[in-house]
C-alpha cells in the first residue's frame, strides 16, 4: 500500500548514509547533550521556487547562515506528503515528500548539505496519527465494518439507540468531540473513529503489530537516508487506556495541557520506545556518533517526563514546563533545579526552550502580563518584551544541557497579532469550542533582506503563504548583522562564547550564588576556568556582589550595567573556516572587577569569566 505513493531517491540510501556521516563533525558521539537545535518550520524558513511557501531547497539555500548562527543541528518540522490540514501534522506518506515542498532527493541534497557544514539533521516524526487519506485508512473506509484494517486505527460503534453518540465523552485538543461518525459503504451511518486533533488525523491504534512494524520501517527509512534524528509528535499520545475509559467531564484540554488523561502518558508507550531505542543505537556513525530521538511529551510532571529518557528509552525530552514559566525568578529558579534533578535521575541532559511553531513567540509573551499563558492575541509592551527576551536567551543558554531555538528569535521577532481573519491557516481557529486558533502569528515567514515583503524569504515582489508586517524590514538578517546592539548579533556572540567554554552546556548542575530577590545569579565551573551568569528580573536596576576576578563576557544590551560594555561579537572579524562568527573588540576589553557590585539594569543578563 505504501509503496503506491512513496517518492524513490535516483540512487542507493545507503550510500548518502556513509558519505553523509563521514562529513559530520565526528568529536562526540553524545552531541546531543549540549547542543543548541534550531527549529526550522519549512513554510516560513526560506522559498526557494517563488511560491510563497517555504521549502527544502530554500532551507538548503540557508543552511551557511545557520552554521555561521552557530548552532550544532537542524530541526525540520513535517516536510512529509500530506494534504495539509494542519500544516503537514496530517502524514499521506511517511516515505515522500510533499511536492510543496520539494522532492526526496531535495531532502538528500539538504542532509548531505547540512553534513558538509557540520550541522546535524532531526526530522519530525508523527506516529499517534495519521491524515485521513493515509492509505490504510482509505481503505478501512472504503471497506467498512469488518475491514482488517479499520484494527490499525480506533473504529467503534456508537452509544445511543441507533449508534448516534460518540462513542465515549473524550475531546479533541482542536475542539469539539474525538469522534466522527463514517458513512458505510452502502450510505447509512456507520461507526466512529478517534482522533484527537483534527477529524482529518485519525489515530494509530499501537495495539496492533502493523502499526508496530510501519513505524520500524518508516524510522529505517530515514536513519538510512542519513538523518541524525527525530522529533516525536506527541510522543505521550500513542497507547490509549485499555477499554477507552470515560473520562466523566467536559474540560477542554490546551494543546499544552499536563493533566492525566486516559489517552495520553500511558506506560505502554515506554516498551515501544525502547523498541525504537534499539533500532537507533544499530546506526551509530563510525566514529560512535549517536542517532537521537526527542519527545514532545506532554506529563503532568517534570520527573514523568523525565521516564521517557531512561538509558534504554528516548534521549532528550522538551521541557515545556519551562517554556510556560513566566518571568519571575522564583518560579525560573524552582523549574531549572527540578528539570536538572529529575534529569540527572535518569542520566539525561536537561533541554530549555523558550519558543516554538505552537506557541506565541517569547519576544511577545514577556510583553504581556504572565496570566494570559502561552497563546496570546496582544500584542503588549514591545520594548519590555524584547529586553526581556534578549536577557532570557542568555539564561537559558547558560543552563546545563541541550538548548532549542525557534526560527527567528534570533532576529528579536515578536508574535503577528493582527493577522486578518481571513488570512489564518490554523485549524483550530475554525473550530468554536477548540484552541484559541491564534498559531499562525508565530509562523508567518521571516524577514532575510529588503525594504518591502517578502523580505528575501522568496523573490521580490513575490508572496508569501502569511503576511508578513511592514516593520519587518529593520529586522531582517541583513539590517541586523552587523550592528552590534542587534539581537541577531547577541545570539550570534552568545552561541560563540558557548562553543568556546567548557562550563556552558556541559554538565548537569548549577551553584547558585546569593543574590537579591528577583535576581538569579548561578555559577558554572571547568578545567581551566570559571562562569557566572547573572540575571536581574526585577523592574528595577539591582546591585549584585561577583566573586573577586569577574570580568563581564557579555551583556543583553548597551547600556545596561554600570561599566559593562554591550560585550557582542565584533561584526567585521573574521570566521574561522566553517565554524561560528569570531569573538572579539567589547567581549575581551573590559575591566576585571574586583570585590565591586555591580549594578546590573532592569530585565537584563550578563555573562561573567571568573
Amino acid at each position: 500500500m505504501k509503496e503506491a505513493m512513496s517518492q524513490h531517491l535516483t540512487h542507493a540510501p545507503s550510500s548518502a548514509t556513509a558519505d553523509a556521516v563521514g562529513e559530520v563533525d565526528a568529536e562526540r558521539g553524545d552531541w546531543w547533550r549540549d547542543a543548541v537545535i534550531y527549529q526550522v518550520y519549512p513554510r516560513s524558513f526560506a522559498d526557494g521556487n517563488g511560491d510563497g511557501m517555504g521549502d527544502l531547497p530554500g532551507v538548503t539555500a540557508r543552511l551557511p547562515y545557520l552554521r555561521d548562527l552557530g548552532v550544532d543541528a537542524v530541526w525540520l518540522s513535517p516536510f512529509y506528503a500530506s494534504p495539509q490540514a494542519d500544516a503537514g501534522y496530517d502524514v499521506a506518506d511517511y516515505r515522500a515528500v510533499d511536492p510543496m515542498f520539494g522532492t526526496l532527493n531535495d531532502a538528500d541534497d539538504l542532509i548531505r548539505a547540512a553534513h558538509a557544514l557540520g550541522l546535524k539533521v532531526i526530522v519530525d516524526l508523527v506516529p499517534n496519527h495519521c491524515s485521513d487519506q493515509h492509505e490504510w485508512f482509505k481503505r478501512a473506509l472504503h471497506e467498512g465494518p469488518g475491514s482488517p484494517l479499520r484494527e490499525r486505527f480506533h473504529f467503534r460503534p456508537g452509544k445511543g439507540a441507533a449508534g448516534e453518540l460518540p462513542p465515549n465523552d473524550w475531546e479533541s485538543i482542536f475542539g469539539g468531540p474525538a469522534w466522527t461518525r463514517t458513512v458505510n459503504p452502502d450510505g447509512t451511518p456507520g461507526e466512529w473513529y478517534l482522533h484527537l486533533f483534527a477529524p482529518e488525523q485519525p489515530d494509530f491504534n499501537w495495539d496492533h503489530p502493523a502499526v508496530h512494524d510501519e513505524f520500524r520501517s518508516v524510522l529505517r527509512f530515514w536513519l538510512d537516508l542519513g538523518t541524525d534524528g527525530f522529533r516525536i509528535d506527541v510522543a505521550h499520545g500513542l497507547v490509549k487506556a485499555a477499554g477507552l475509559p470515560d473520562i466523566g467531564h467536559a474540560e477542554q484540554l490546551s494543546l499544552l495541557g499536563t493533566a492525566a488523561m486516559p489517552y495520553f502518558d500511558q506506560d505502554g508507550v515506554h516498551e515501544i520506545y525502547r523498541g525504537w531505542r534499539r533500532i537507533l543505537d544499530e546506526y551509530a556513525g563510525p566514529a560512535g556518533e549517536e542517532r537521537i530521538a526527542v519527545a514532545e511529551a506532554w506529563t503532568p510532571t517534570i520527573e514523568r517526563a523525565a521516564l521517557y529518557l531512561r538509558p534504554d528509552e528516548l534521549h532528550q525530552a522538551f521541557n515545556f514546563e519551562y517554556l510556560s514559566t513566566s518571568w519571575d525568578a522564583a518560579a525560573l529558579r524552582k523549574v531549572i533545579d527540578t528539570s536538572l534533578t529529575a534529569m540527572g535521575a535518569v542520566g539525561a541532559p536537561a533541554t530549555w526552550v523558550l519558543s516554538n511553531h505552537d506557541v506565541t513567540r517569547h519576544a511577545t509573551r514577556f510583553g504581556n502580563p504572565p496570566e494570559l499563558g502561552t497563546q496570546q492575541r496582544e500584542p503588549g509592551d514591545r520594548e519590555l518584551g524584547l529586553r526581556r527576551a534578549r536577557a532570557a536567551i542568555l539564561l537559558m543558554l547558560a543552563l546545563p544541557g541541550s538548548a532549542y531555538l525557534y526560527q527567528g528569535e534570533e532576529l528579536g521577532l515578536p508574535d503577528v497579532t493582527d493577522l486578518p481573519d481571513e488570512v489564518r491557516q490554523d485549524p483550530s481557529f475554525f473550530r468554536a469550542a477548540g484552541q484559541d486558533g491564534f498559531r499562525d502569528g508565530c509562523r508567518v515567514p521571516i524577514p532575510w533582506s529588503g525594504d518591502e515583503p517578502p523580505y528575501g524569504f522568496g523573490p521580490a515582489g513575490g508572496p508569501s503563504w502569511l503576511p508578513q508586517p511592514k516593520s519587518w524590514a529593520a529586522l531582517s538578517v541583513a539590517a541586523q548583522t552587523g550592528d552590534p546592539a542587534s539581537t541577531l548579533e547577541l545570539y550570534r556572540s552568545a552561541l560563540a562564547v558557548r562553543r568556546q567554554r567548557q562550563e556552558l552546556g556541559a554538565g548537569t548542575a548549577v551553584t547558585w550564588l546569593d543574590a537579591p530577590e528577583g535576581v538569579l545569579a548561578f555559577r558554572r565551573d571547568a578545567p581551566g576556568g570559571g562562569f557566572v551568569c547573572t540575571v536581574n528580573l526585577t523592574s528595577e536596576p539591582v546591585r549584585v556582589r561577583l566573586p573577586a576576578g569577574s570580568r563581564a563576557l557579555l551583556s543583553s544590551g548597551a547600556d545596561y550595567a554600570e561599566g559593562v560594555r554591550p560585550a557582542v561579537a565584533d561584526a567585521t572579524a573574521d570566521r574561522p573556516a566553517g565554524g561560528p562568527l569570531g569573538v572579539g573588540g567589547p567581549v575581551t576589553d573590559n575591566p576585571v572587577h574586583d570585590g565591586i557590585e555591580p549594578v546590573i539594569a532592569a530585565d537584563t543578563a550578563i555573562w561573567w569569566a571568573i
